[in-house]
């Protein structure tokens, strides 16, 4: 895993908690400030995944995110889904910061 800015265990820590992501196998390959890279293989269990083209059982996924802005605790970030260099989905996400929680305590 490339580690960049961002030195904190943090993301392990809470992709780990993740019972969901666990579960489809999601695995963290980068992260730095405001940025992260995920991969994952489709199982039957996410194989109805539909956007720009349908991802298929067996399709390797990886998901580039980019923070866009960020304003006190909320945080707006823009995500691409590739298979391979195919993007296959595009969208934007947000994130909220719960006051008294640092990443410390999720590593």
């Amino acid at each position: 895993m490339t580690h960049t800015a961002d030195t904190t265990p943090a993301a392990e820590a809470m992709l780990a908690a993740d019972e969901a992501s666990c579960g489809l196998g999601v695995e963290l390959l980068e992260r730095g400030e405001g940025t992260a890279v995920l991969r994952m293989t489709v199982t039957p269990a996410g194989a109805d995944i539909t956007f720009v083209t349908p991802a298929y059982e067996g399709d390797v996924l990886v998901a580039r995110t980019e923070e866009r802005t960020r304003n006190g605790c909320s945080g707006l970030y823009d995500v691409t889904v590739l298979r391979g260099d195919e993007v296959i989905a595009e969208f934007r996400d947000r994130s909220r910061s719960i006051r008294g929680t640092t990443s410390k305590e999720w590593g």
